[in-house]
Order: structure tokens, then sequence, then C-alpha cells
């Protein structure tokens, strides 16, 4: 593995006394500050460590010394309001910024825009301050970075490899420990593929959690603004800061809120089978990626292999029929008056749509009902997927030899993401056995943001990669407090089936409920085994004083809205009542009549029902 010079890595950002204070993740510079850092010597030494890199292919458009030092100076006192006070981070060069022209990497394109693109004015509205405007893969069409007339950025970990795209200079940006955050776009993984060639990690947001105006479309059906970071947690919360529902955007939607849980106890993740995994002969990915399933399953989750054949039908047609016509829709203009100057790659890509027909459109349409149709009980029975977010690297040879091919390959685990409306998060595993870096992807339903990121931390807490081409490696962050609900949520206690894991979990997440942690009752239950099944259930009754146990529950906070329908697919003989648990304060819960135990077992002294499961498990084996 060849890689860059050592100066690439960034150095720390200036001593303290003894301390030395660095800045290349939310916490580090928020310490920065605490230890009397200045958001002006913040800025000087991004410029600094920028140059130090001498890599001129990663902006398209710089800020100026002056007029950062302008806008630190604008920030005032220290605003613990602000979340994102005197944070710097870079932006894509399709997604507008006040002051900065936006080329789209095209020259012939360029503009200059009225304002910022509503997401980054909620940024810079909580503190945050951009620096510059990233290259890319010219109109975001590209998984490889290397088509663009400003030049190629080098990847940060191997200067042989692609740095990835369409965000490249996003990427290579973070990896490098310039600023904590960069934002991209994703439409076809353009915000999960650089993040696997560079280290990081690579949060692409459910479909309309970000709004998309002031962005240059791609396919406007199909695109969200990314985001790249060093750690989950830091990508998150820039995600938190930047979501909101924006009127202005036909696609905008609110969504849930975007809160991290405590980690699930049991989740169900589902990952490729052997037989439709897909690595193009690199064995050393395919190792990596069964080692990182294999520290989920040491983590509790619950792992299910099947095959993966629909999901790559329905990337497949990414590139065909209504969707390439809708690239083609965003440049049309350039694409009939100035064809010459967009790049010749993707020229010959987009203008596949000049010989298709509306027809054409239509017939893609009903496939793709078809697809989403086949893939629906794969989804339906997992809390997420999980699947390695590249096959195998490309080298910038490889693309001189080849410019497509290589490319289509990138997209094997990521081009059916938002065709399917789901989100994702690009997570790094440490390095291969070869050195390269290992990444996979956690994908779940729209609006399951937060659990994602949880799982993607804990995965990172435990492997401990490095974090991109910094000296440092995932920190043990502590997970929130998550026993906390928002107005319009209540908590439910969940005994049995319901629990994460089982097979009727599913109607809690369908129904935008997250888990909040794992407790047990008041001493004072039984517990039984109910006759019937499957699914197999327990039912929890209060006993007389002095009787009974503490029987292990899982909390979920479930929107008030969804409570209602919930409670009406619950079979008698169970019910929703008030349970106490072992603080002494109530919630309500699933409890069952006292007509329903007849030829039921009592389970009480297992003292739960996945020790109940465990033991007919066992006794079947």
């Amino acid at each position: 593995m060849r890689e860059v010079p050592n100066n690439s890595t960034p150095r720390a950002l200036v001593e303290r006394g003894d301390v030395q204070v660095s800045y290349d993740t939310l916490t580090a510079l928020r310490d920065a500050y605490a230890a009397g850092v200045t958001p002006a010597e913040v800025m000087t030494e991004v410029l600094a460590q920028l140059e130090a890199v001498r890599d001129p292919a990663i902006f398209i458009h710089l800020a100026s010394a002056e007029d950062l030092a302008a806008e630190a100076a604008a920030l005032g006192a220290f605003d613990p309001n602000r979340p994102l006070w005197g944070i710097p981070f870079a932006v894509k060069d399709n997604i507008d910024v006040a002051g900065m022209p936006t080329t789209a990497a095209c020259p012939d394109y360029a503009f200059a825009p009225d304002g910022d693109a509503f997401v980054v004015a909620r940024l810079r509205a909580a503190g945050a301050i951009p620096i510059g405007k990233t290259n890319l893969d010219q109109f975001a069409t590209g998984l490889v970075g290397v088509r663009s007339p400003y030049g190629v950025p080098r990847n940060a970990l191997d200067a042989d490899i692609v740095p990835g795209g369409s965000s490249s200079g996003s990427a290579v940006v973070v990896a490098h420990g310039i600023v904590p955050f960069a934002l991209g776009t994703d439409t076809a993984g353009s915000g999960r593929v650089p993040a696997a060639l560079n280290g990081i990690v690579g949060l692409k947001p459910s479909l309309g959690a970000l709004s998309a105006s002031g962005v240059v479309p791609a396919c406007r059906t199909l695109d969200t603004i990314s985001i790249f970071a060093l750690t989950v947690a830091d990508a998150h919360d820039v995600f938190r800061a930047a979501a909101a529902f924006d009127p202005a955007d036909a696609y905008s939607r609110p969504l849930p809120a975007a809160t991290m849980p405590a980690p699930s106890p049991a989740p169900r993740i589902t990952a490729p089978d052997a037989a439709s995994l897909i690595f193009f002969g690199d064995d050393v990915q395919a190792a990596d990626f069964e080692a990182t399933l294999t520290t989920l399953a040491e983590g509790g989750a619950r792992i299910d292999r099947v095959d993966f054949a629909p999901f790559y039908d329905v990337a497949q047609m990414l590139y065909e029929g209504a969707w390439i016509a809708e690239r083609y829709a965003a440049i049309e203009d350039m694409m009939t008056t100035r064809p010459e100057a967009v790049h010749p790659v993707t020229r010959a890509i987009i203008a596949k749509a000049e010989g298709q027909s509306a027809v054409d459109a239509f017939n893609g349409f009903y496939r793709f009902a078809d697809l989403r149709r086949a893939c629906a009980p794969i989804l339906d029975a997992a809390d997420m997927l999980c699947v390695p977010t590249i096959p195998s690297f490309a080298t910038r040879a490889d693309l001189d030899a080849d410019p497509v091919t290589p490319n289509s390959n990138l997209g094997t685990y990521t081009n059916f993401v938002n065709l399917l409306d789901l989100g994702a998060l690009a997570v790094p595993t440490g390095q291969r056995g070869d050195g390269r870096p290992g990444s996979v992807t956690l994908i779940a339903p729209a609006g399951q943001d937060g659990a994602v990121a949880t799982q993607g931390q804990r995965l990172m807490q435990t492997r401990r990669p490095r974090l991109g081409a910094t000296e440092h490696v995932t920190p043990n962050l502590p997970f929130q407090d998550s026993f906390a609900l928002f107005e319009e949520e209540m908590a439910l206690a969940v005994c049995g089936a319901h629990m994460s894991g089982l097979p009727l979990n599913h109607e809690l997440i369908s129904r935008g409920a997250r888990f909040l942690k794992t407790t047990q009752t008041a001493p004072g239950y039984n517990l039984y085994a109910l006759p019937g099944g499957p699914p197999f259930r327990p039912g929890l009754c209060r006993c007389d004083e002095g009787q009974g146990a503490s029987i292990a529950l899982e909390l979920w906070a479930i929107p008030k809205v969804a409570l209602g329908d919930f409670i009406a697919g619950i079979p008698a003989p169970l019910v929703i009542g008030t349970v106490e648990i072992e603080d002494g304060s109530q919630v309500k819960g699933f409890l069952c009549e006292a007509s329903g135990l007849d030829h039921a077992e009592d389970i009480s002294l297992l003292g739960g029902w996945r020790r109940f499961l465990d033991r007919e498990t066992k006794a079947i084996a």
C-alpha cells in the first residue's frame, strides 16, 4: 500500500501549557475552545494544514484568510446554545454558499448563488463556518472522483487509489483532519463510497430529512445532502443541526426526531449470503466483511443471511430509463446547447437518455415496483441491513484503462439505497489484512437514522479503527442517557416477542418507536409462557404483595399518534396496562389477563423471556 507523505496528517492545533489541543473532531475542537483557543486561530490553522497537505485539487474555491477571520470575528462571544459554534466545515461545490461560486465542477455552468442553501444556512445559524467549495465528479455523476476539470484530489490514505466520488474533495479534507465535517451529496453512493476509500464516516440521511433547496440536482427525486466526519457522533450532531422540514423543497418531509437511542441489545441485522456476495475477486475484502459480521454477532446482533439478488436488480435500474433521463433533465440546457462543456465520460453516460421515450420510463417504473415488492419482505424482517460499502478498490490506473467499469463496480452495494427510500451510514472498520481501509454500510428504512447511527458508533468503538489519515483511533464515547421522551412520545414496556431482535419487534419499529433501555419490573410479577404460536408470547401478571419476581423488560418510546393502531393489533389475553419498573416509576406496558393463563407455564424463576427462549433452544439442540 502506497501512503501519502506524513505531512498529510494534521499536527496539533496549538499548545496550551503541557496540553496539545487537536481539532479534527467536534469534541476535540470544543475542548480547544474551552482551553482558550479562538475561532480566528482555528481558521488560521485550517489554512496552514491545507497548505501542508499540498493537494490543490481538494477545493475548487477556498475562502481567503481575511474572509475567514471576518467570519470568526462575527461569531462574537462563545454561545453554548449554538451547537456548532466556531466549527469550520467544507461544502461540496454543487451546494450553494453565499459569496462563493457554484460550479458543479463545470466552469461553463458556474454561477453566483443568491444565498446559502437551506442546510448551509442552518449550519451557519448553529455557529459553523464554511471554508470553501470542494471538488467533485462533474454534476455529481460518478463514484470515482476523477471526472473533474479541476484536477483529481489525492486519496488521503493511498495515492494510488481513487479518492471516491462524486464527493471527492469533501471526503479527502475530512480524512486529513483539516475540518471536522464536510457536506457532500448522495444519489448513488456519493456520500458513502468516498468515505470507505478514505477510512471515514459517511452519513446518507433518509430522503427528505435534509432539504435540497440550493443544491444542483443530479436525480432530484433521489438526491440528498450527505455528511462526512471522522466519528459517527460528529456526523449525527451535524445531521441534527441541519435537519428540518423545508416547505420550499417539494421533496422535503418531516421525519422522526433525529436522536441516537441507546444500543439495542439484540438488533436483527440482515446481510447478503455467501452465494450472493460480490467482491470481484477481492478475497481480502470478503474476509474483512465476514470479520465485521462476527463482531456484530458477538455484540448481540442476530445476523440473518439472504439472497441479495433483488437489491442488485434494483441497483441496475439507477442508470437506466427514468433515472438517467432525470440526470439529463437536470442539465438539459448544457446537453443541448453546449455538450462540449460536459466532461466526456459524464456526457456519454447522461446522453443515453436521448434514445429513450416516456414509454421506456413507465416500463422502468413498473419493473421497479415489482423489484421493490421483492425486497420488502427482507427489509420487513430486519432492523437494518449490513453490506460492504464497496466490493473492492479501484486505482487511478484502473480508471485510465477503463473509465466506466470500475465506477460501476463501486456502486454494487450503494445504488439501490435511495431508490428504495432507505437511510444509510458507512462506517470504517479498521485496516484490512493488506492495510487498506475496511468499511461496511448499515442501512435501514427512512426515519431510522438514529438507530443506524447508534449501531454504527457501537461497531466503531468495538473495532477501534484509525480515523482517516489522522493519528487518532475511535474514541470510546459514552452513549447518551436514552430514557428521555419527547413531548409527542410515551414510554412502553415490552417483555416478550416485541423486544429487540424478536419476531414482533418490527411492529414497534414500523411505527417509529425507538429503543430506550433495558430494565426490569419491580418485584412482584410473574411471567408465563402462554400456549399457542408462533409467534410465541409471554404473559406478565402482577402478584399479591410479597410474591413474584423482577422480570426483564425493554423500554421503548412510541409516538403517541401510533399507539392506537398498535394497541388495535394486540390479541387477547394480552392488554396494555400500568407496569411498575425497578426504580419505582410506572409506565404503560404489556400485561396478561388471568383468564389467559390456562395451560400456561410459569417461567418467573428464569427472570425473563430471553432466558426462556435460550432454554428452549438448548433443549432442542
